[in-house]
């Protein structure tokens, strides 16, 4: 089990009262309902900047010539985006 070390958190007054609400929906104490919105956040930001790193290293030649390819099937219905 990590280490927990404790953080004074200072939120307005109708934040507080929306994570507590949040909190008892959740079936989670405050702690843990912050301690999860803090992991998703950086969770996203880490997830961003994984593909963001990925996107460059890229190769755009190789990826047209992938997708301009003779013998391929064409799509089928519901592969494209906004096709039903």
């Amino acid at each position: 089990m990590s280490k927990a070390s404790t953080y004074p958190l200072r939120l307005p007054q109708s934040l507080k009262d929306a994570v507590d609400a949040a909190s008892k929906r959740d079936g989670t104490s405050i702690n843990q309902f912050v301690a999860m919105a803090v992991a998703e956040k950086i969770s996203a930001l880490e997830t961003a900047e994984f593909f963001s790193v990925r996107q460059q290293q890229a190769d755009y030649e190789k990826f047209d010539a992938i997708m301009n390819r003779s013998g391929g099937q064409a799509p089928i219905k519901g592969d494209v985006i906004g096709e039903e």
